[in-house]
């Protein structure tokens, strides 16, 4: 009965309890006394957060998503928000997963609580402008000083930068893949056939995403409807080397840019997210693969 009561009593002198939304611990004698529970979950020698650090949180993180969509590699975004947070006085530890982002922002002039925040990210695109834009600012802040309204205010201006136009995108990946063709030994009539065939498929891709169809869908179809217009410089041999035309043509799909990442990412140590990037670019591949057998067996092309 001795170590019964001593167990019960030692029990019921800690016992966790929720207060006001945190963990207050109820602290009290033996049993049968009166428990004293804490204020609430904050450490003794702790303040909360301000609301400056819990901005600049956020701000953080809309830099870090921001050059994540867009094609920078993890070790980039890193050295970005490092940039910022150390000329504002703060500590930014990330966490960098191909499908969001978390940061933990620690204010290094005042003895206060961090504050973290995750934010979910769309698929990855490529856009360089965005990326060099935010760099730029990034290095205004670090040498400028640049305080955090403004930043929030170039973080607005930088996110409404526009893609190139679409007719000039198709236009530049028609003339890329013509181009391939005539480097890879295609006439010219080959680099006209591939000049269409990219153009048209690239089209394809744009209206898959506009209606917010599944990317790899996207690909598929981009794919296959580039090879059954190649395809027919095999079956009608209006160039001297239509093999050139269909190997030629469908060479903007690839991932480039993920795969280069994932590159980057594995040998600055991002192995996680490295990963991930690479069994992205490998599934775009495949249905890159996909697409073509399809329109080869639908034509019957048997010798390429």
């Amino acid at each position: 009965m001795f170590f019964v009561a001593v167990a019960s009593g030692i029990r019921d002198r800690w016992v966790p309890e929720r207060r006001g939304g945190g963990i207050g611990v109820v602290r009290g004698g033996w049993a049968g006394q009166s428990p004293r529970v804490s204020a609430d979950h904050t450490l003794p020698s702790e303040i909360p957060a301000s609301a400056t650090t819990c901005r600049v949180a956020d701000l953080l993180l809309d830099i870090g998503t921001s050059m994540l969509i867009s094609g920078a590699h993890s070790g980039r975004v890193h050295r970005n928000i490092d940039r910022v947070a150390a000329a504002w006085g703060f500590q930014a530890d990330l966490f960098i997963t191909f499908t969001g982002m978390m940061v933990s922002v620690r204010n290094l002039q005042r003895d206060e609580q961090p504050v973290a925040r995750f934010r979910k990210v769309p698929i990855h695109g490529v856009h360089f402008g965005i990326i060099t834009a935010i760099s730029l600012l990034t290095w205004k802040v670090a040498e400028e000083t640049l305080d955090v309204a403004t930043v929030e205010r170039e973080m607005e201006r930088i996110r409404k930068i526009p893609h190139h136009p679409r007719w000039a995108i198709l236009l530049g990946i028609g003339a890329a893949c013509g181009c391939l063709c005539l480097l890879l030994g295609g006439d010219w009539k080959n680099g006209v056939v591939a000049f269409v065939a990219a153009l048209t498929g690239m089209f394809v891709r744009q209206e898959v995403m506009r209606l917010k169809y599944n990317p790899m869908i996207g690909f598929i179809a981009a794919s296959f409807t580039t090879s059954v217009i190649a395809g027919m410089d095999v079956l009608h041999h209006f160039g001297a080397s239509p093999e050139k035309t269909l190997a030629s043509s469908v060479l903007y799909l690839v991932p480039g840019v993920p795969l280069i990442n994932c590159a980057i990412d594995l040998i600055e140590g991002h192995i996680p997210t490295g990963i991930a990037r690479g069994v992205f670019g490998g599934f775009v591949l495949l249905c890159i693969a996909v697409g073509m057998t399809l329109s080869i067996l639908l034509l019957g092309i048997h010798n390429f």
